[in-house]
């Protein structure tokens, strides 16, 4: 096990990593910007380091300087929590060429899906269930009209690199195929500086339910069941709700069952979460996989009673999975 780990992170993940950390006996370093010099995070931690000004550009998301930090202080890990570098595949590689641990999933599945072409190319040839469409970048609006009218309206166009709603858009004819196909196509290049687009069939009356995936470095995969995040505006959620009441329990093995399958495919180690939509007669399809831990895991253990960063700080250290797909409660 680890005697020191560094958290590459701030606020609240930063504090609560720290807390399992103290808890399994670990000592931590955490890192800072000048702005976050007084910050909780910062005074909970057993040792802390300065990395720069304030923008996160010259501070958080500079890997040299945390790669630094850690060595510096001999710590023998990172984890990264969430957002800033947490599913940059560069960063996890060059974190393990440096002969620290990653506390993540490995930079090969966080590149598998971390594109959303990609990652529903592979989930279909690890027969999960994909939502109807074209999965290939689509060069032109005629073409996209083309496919949408193959597709069946309604449709949704959607950008490869998109997420948090940006370079999406719905559309329930020829016309609203064209222009959205270009305004989504813009709006990618702006956001991402990645224009390519595909299309797939508009779910009615979705639904829109995570399964939260464990693993480890020995081929064990488990699911730690489901979270209901429909309740969302402008497409964030704004309510996560477990179990979900809606899905039935064939319904939820059967996603459960297939999370774990796609993660197996990659070679996970670590949490994730595979996203589905859900229509309204209980039909489910892949939507992506978020390669880190959630800001909503407390969700998770709250229902399950496991805590998912011990989980996470254990497989990158080698360890097995203490349980098994039939103790998960």
């Amino acid at each position: 096990m680890f005697k020191k780990i560094l958290i590459a992170n701030r606020g609240e993940i930063a504090c609560r990593v720290i807390a399992t950390a103290k808890k399994m006996g670990i000592a931590t370093v955490a890192v800072y910007s000048e702005a976050d010099r007084d910050a909780r995070h910062v005074l909970l931690a057993d040792e802390s380091v300065l990395l720069g000004p304030a923008p996160s550009r010259e501070s958080y998301l500079v890997a040299d300087k945390i790669i630094a930090a850690a060595k510096q202080t001999g710590a023998q890990a990172i984890h990264p929590g969430y957002g800033f570098l947490s599913e940059n595949e560069d960063f996890a590689k060059r974190v393990e060429e440096e002969g620290l641990v990653f506390i993540g999933p490995k930079h090969y599945s966080i590149a598998a899906m971390g594109d959303k072409i990609a990652s529903k190319k592979l989930a279909g040839e690890a027969r999960v269930n994909c939502i109807p469409g074209w999965n290939e970048a689509i060069e032109s609006a005629e073409r996209a009209v083309e496919i949408a009218k193959g597709v069946g309206y309604p449709v949704m166009i959607k950008a490869s690199a998109g997420g948090g709603g940006k370079g999406l858009r719905v559309a329930f004819s020829d016309k609203e195929a064209l222009e959205g196909f270009t305004s989504c196509r813009n709006e990618a290049r702006n956001s991402f500086g990645d224009d390519r687009v595909f299309i797939e069939k508009f779910v009615e009356e979705p639904r829109h339910i995570e399964i939260q995936v464990l693993g480890d470095s020995h081929g064990n995969v488990i699911y730690l069941n489901e979270r209901e995040c429909s309740i969302q505006r402008r497409h964030q959620k704004v309510i996560e709700e477990a179990p979900s009441p809606f899905i039935s329990d064939a319904t939820r093995k059967a996603m459960g069952e297939q999370a774990v399958a796609l993660a197996k495919a990659v070679k996970y180690q670590s949490a994730g979460t595979v996203e589905f939509v859900v229509g309204k007669d209980q039909s489910f399809y892949f939507l992506e996989m978020n390669t880190r831990l959630q800001v909503e895991h407390p969700v998770t253990e709250c229902i399950t009673g496991l805590d998912l960063v011990e989980l996470m700080i254990r497989v990158a250290a080698g360890e097995k999975l203490p349980l098994a797909q039939s103790d998960v409660k």
